[in-house]
């Protein structure tokens, strides 16, 4: 062979092996605990993200699955995707993280829409985690909600919130609530929803007793948000949310993420992996930015005005 030859066939060999890298699929797996507009936003987001960066395609296997509500069915879920072996797992709620980083046997995990990722035992710590996980946590700021809240109701009193006790993260949360509540002179007041199907009994049981309805961000009972919005309107009792998403669906008001916005912030995280970062070494992302969503038809459906500051302060005004 001459060098003619020789050239042509590195050069060949060449040309082979970049299409070879160009063309390597990788493969996300996401799943989340259930469907609501939340949770789907974030799933949306994440994929925008790898598609910006250039997975796309047929560089890019993306499935999602939702475990409709049922944390066995979640981890049913997580044991399927570590058997297809995916380069990334993504879990969505908290719920469906704790599943797949039970099942994952090595493979990296993000996690993203999880209140607190140590109190559920996916990280020991926040910073540089170890291990094959991390992710991003949307931890809510409770003492702004309720100072919200007194906004429109400026004697408050009492705050009802229903949440699922089987959800570590609505339990942070309500402990969290009452904490900030104590030193503010408002008492929180539970009722347990342990299913969607619970969710406007548990509403119920608060009329009466509270001058307000709080939802945080508890997978159950935004999965059946309107059955509080309903108690809300037959009783006049105004509810207000933790996430904004909510507000379109029927709350008041609320301050928080924008889910889309998480999404894409986790999707950073995922594209850091596949591009070879070591999961635990990437720290947990704490989420950021917060709107205010106000919803002035509910507000007089439920019978409370809406104060002129809270308006002025709108990021969006839903009629």
């Amino acid at each position: 062979m001459n060098l003619n030859s020789v050239l042509k066939a590195i050069a060949l060999s060449t040309v082979v092996l970049c299409t070879s890298l160009q063309a390597k699929t990788v493969y996300v797996a996401t799943t989340a605990i259930v469907e609501h507009p939340a949770l789907d936003a974030v799933r949306d987001g994440i994929k925008e993200v790898l598609n910006e960066n250039g997975y796309t395609g047929d560089q890019l296997k993306f499935t999602y699955e939702s475990a409709q509500g049922q944390p066995a069915i979640a981890a049913q879920i997580a044991r399927k995707m570590v058997g297809d072996a995916p380069d990334v797992i993504v879990a969505i709620a908290t719920p469906s993280a704790q599943a797949a980083v039970s099942a994952s046997r090595g493979i990296p995990v993000v996690f993203s829409a999880v209140t607190d990722p140590v109190g559920a035992k996916l990280v020991p710590r926040l910073i540089q985690p170890g291990g094959n996980v991390t992710g991003l946590s949307d931890m809510v700021n409770v003492r702004q909600h309720l100072a919200l809240i007194k906004e429109f109701i400026p004697n408050l009193k009492t705050v009802g919130v229903p949440y699922n006790p089987g959800e570590a993260n609505s339990v942070a949360i309500v402990n969290a609530l009452k904490e900030a509540a104590s030193e503010m002179g408002i008492t929180i007041v539970e009722s347990a929803a342990p299913k969607s199907s619970d969710v406007m009994i548990a509403s119920k049981q608060l009329i009466g007793k509270v001058d307000a309805i709080y939802c945080p961000t508890d997978n159950t009972i935004i999965s059946a948000f309107e059955a509080v919005v309903k108690v809300g309107i037959d009783a006049q009792v105004p509810v207000f949310a933790a996430d904004t998403g909510s507000v379109e669906r029927g709350a008041v008001a609320a301050v928080g993420y924008d889910y889309g916005d998480l999404g894409r912030q986790t999707g950073d995280i995922v594209v850091r992996i596949l591009k070879g970062e070591k999961p635990g070494s990437i720290d947990v992302k704490m989420a950021e930015g917060t709107s205010l969503f106000v919803n002035t038809t509910m507000a007089a459906n439920m019978g409370v005005a809406v104060p002129a500051d809270v308006l002025k302060r709108a990021t969006q005004i839903i009629k």
